[in-house]
């Protein structure tokens, strides 16, 4: 029998007397309009066709629903919406199973729950992140999820918006079982349901109540990490409701919530954020560049930085060659990397033979003529010029000519390193922020010369490593530093003109940053900005503005976290007040002859967010950055800005009128 189309998207086949749905909108099986009226066809030609006892929803491809279709964003509606298709789904008369061979997001794992049965492929994922859009699932995945697994599971996955993979699936009731072939796995569970009752999840009764302690714990997991964000909150309200409203009510509620959350200027911060983080890696007229292939890649120096690129490189499926300036050093940049890796298997991001398979790809080395099987060589060491343009001279001569260079240097000019080699077009700059094994964000400097298919190679695979590269063009400290650098300044302002390092660290994380800027500089290490400070004293502008502080507290030796003393006290490791530091900051400001004065939290922010802004606007105007949602994206990865304000570009358009806010 040949295929039936019901849309462009959906199409079905008679199979064994089940009719199997195929959905099949690529790239990801997005629930577009064409989907959803697909879908309701395909419902309702089966629902007279006496050949067919059943049907199996599946997704063409690697994918079954990755969720909602994006293109449909901010546009008028256009039905069937998707709470209609799942109530027809759930209340269809013959059996419905899903085989879910992939993805099941948002949408798409509401689909899956309306279904009578879940049968999952070996690469199949269920997770509703709404949250992370500042929304909450809006087609009754916040009533339908806690009937299946409980209330404790149900607010930690909606609540979170992490996906589970099979295992956790089965285990959690989400999922009936695991199948090589999903499809014909769910044709013969829809069979057994043939003639039955049906199980809708919808009416099941929600599981008899859980230890009150446990739901309590769930709550206060999640709210501990939303940082001040509404999604997260209301998600675990719609939750814990199941256990006191039917499903009509608890589908309102839950469809007003969603409106009333979509509207919000949250959610049109977070969808900002999902959208930059699109645009970030694209640059225009890139995609006619071929890149590399990159195979072997070689990490010159092991410290944490260069330990932590090895393993992501290893972690993603590539032979790693670590050098270091000695054999006693190369073995100790092997045990840092065996460690991390280690650290990696106890967490569950790697199996233990995941974690063997890594090593086996690892080569660490004191010779650099080991390089020259590298496609791709990423120096890691310290960050000073002459260092790095030596080594890079001693690197012409040995890797291949068609070998990709790459410096990871934080602030110093990669258009000076890459002249000190034959071939500057095939140098590079990955500025990857640690620990680079866990962050997501990787600027790709483009250089002066760096060729094109230089460039899209490094976006190929630092987009292969599962991160997020934001493309930028040459200035001291890129995108990220820069910014961190005038803000830094800014606040360092407001400690002569009478602010506490406590009090401007409490209105940052009163803001919804995870931690404040002192308390930040305090576990970075305060001697890497100082080393900075002291290279640029004989160049700096005696008319602008200096503030001492920081410098008399390294003078003092407080060089932060490690040292037990630097903007704060650390006895026991616990981060305290010290007068101390109170003192050193009431000496610089009498010696200048300040006189102090209070700020308001929404006066520090005000200010710090103008740096910011007034920072980026100049990076926009010299070319280094190319949108603003990249210095977002970037301020948001890289240091800690809170998503649901969108960047302190959006944060800053949003709120001309607000400056306060």
């Amino acid at each position: 029998m040949a295929d039936i189309p019901f849309s462009k998207s959906v199409s079905a086949r008679l199979r064994d007397g089940v009719f199997v749905v195929v959905i099949d909108n690529p790239p990801v099986n997005a629930l577009s309009a064409d989907v959803r009226s697909g879908l309701m066809a395909a419902l309702d030609h089966v629902a007279s066709l006496d050949a067919a006892t059943a049907i199996v929803l599946t997704g063409a491809g690697s994918t079954f629903i990755g969720g909602a279709d994006i293109k449909e964003f901010g546009k008028p509606p256009v039905e069937p919406m998707l709470p209609e298709v799942i109530e027809r789904i759930e209340a269809f008369g013959k059996p419905v199973v899903a085989a879910v061979n992939g993805a099941a997001l948002g949408g798409g794992c509401e689909v899956a729950l309306a279904c009578h049965g879940r049968i999952v492929g070996e690469e199949a994922s269920f997770g509703l992140p709404e949250v992370k859009l500042g929304i909450v699932p809006g087609a009754g995945g916040t009533q339908r999820l806690p009937r299946l697994i409980g209330l404790v599971a149900a607010i930690d996955l909606i609540g979170s918006g992490r996906a589970v993979k099979t295992g956790e699936a089965v285990a959690l009731g989400l999922a009936d079982g695991i199948a090589t072939d999903p499809v014909g796995a769910a044709i013969a569970l829809a069979h057994e349901f043939t003639g039955k009752p049906l199980r809708r999840t919808g009416v099941i009764c929600v599981p008899p109540a859980e230890d009150p302690a446990a739901v309590s714990a769930a709550e206060a997991k999640v709210l501990a990490k939303s940082r001040g964000q509404s999604a997260p909150a209301e998600a675990i309200r719609l939750v814990k409701a199941t256990g006191e409203l039917d499903l009509r009510q608890g589908l309102a509620e839950e469809r007003a919530t969603f409106l009333r959350l979509r509207d919000s200027s949250e959610s049109a911060a977070l969808r900002h954020v999902f959208f930059a983080e699109r645009a970030a890696g694209k640059v225009e007229g890139l995609d006619k560049a071929s890149s590399r292939r990159i195979q072997t890649v070689a990490v010159v120096g092991t410290g944490l930085m260069g330990s932590g690129i090895a393993v992501a490189a290893l972690s993603s499926g590539h032979s790693v060659i670590a050098l270091e300036q000695s054999q006693e050093a190369a073995a100790g940049g092997k045990a840092r990397i065996a460690q991390t890796l280690d650290k990696s298997l106890r967490s569950g991001r790697l199996t233990a033979d995941g974690r063997d398979e890594c090593l086996a790809r690892l080569q660490t080395t004191a010779e650099a003529e080991d390089l020259v099987k590298a496609d791709l060589v990423i120096e890691a060491v310290f960050d000073d010029l002459t260092v790095k343009t030596d080594l890079f001279r001693r690197l012409d001569g040995i890797v291949r000519a068609d070998a990709i260079l790459a410096t990871n240097t934080s602030y110093l000019n990669p258009d000076a390193i890459a002249a000190a080699t034959v071939d500057p077009s095939r140098v590079v700059g990955l500025h990857f922020f640690s620990p680079a094994n866990v962050m997501r964000l990787v600027e790709v400097v483009d250089c002066a010369k760096t060729a094109p298919e230089v460039l899209a190679s490094a976006l190929a695979f630092v987009k292969g490593l599962g991160k997020l590269p934001v493309v930028c063009g040459v200035t001291e400290g890129f995108i990220g530093n820069t910014i961190f650098s005038a803000y830094r300044r800014e606040a360092e302002f407001m400690l002569e003109d009478g602010a506490l390092p406590q009090e401007i660290d409490a209105a940052l994380e009163a803001y919804g940053f995870p931690m404040g800027i002192f308390a930040v500089n305090d576990m970075a290490g305060l001697e890497i900005a100082w080393a900075r400070r002291k290279r640029q004293a004989a160049t700096r502008d005696p008319a602008a503005r200096y503030v001492e502080i920081a410098d008399r507290l390294c003078e003092a030796g407080r060089l932060g976290h490690k040292s037990g003393r630097g903007w704060y006290a650390y006895p026991d490791g616990k981060r305290t007040i010290d007068p101390e530091v109170t003192a050193v900051i009431e000496a610089v400001r009498a010696a200048k002859n300040i006189a102090s004065r209070s700020f308001t939290p929404a006066e520090i922010m005000s200010r710090l967010l103008k740096a910011m802004v007034d920072e980026g606007t100049a990076l926009l105007a010299d070319g280094v950055a190319a949108r603003p949602g990249d210095i977002d994206v970037v301020m948001i990865n890289g240091y800690g800005f809170p998503a649901h304000r969108g960047g302190p570009m959006f944060a800053a358009e949003q709120n001309k009128d607000q400056p306060h806010a």
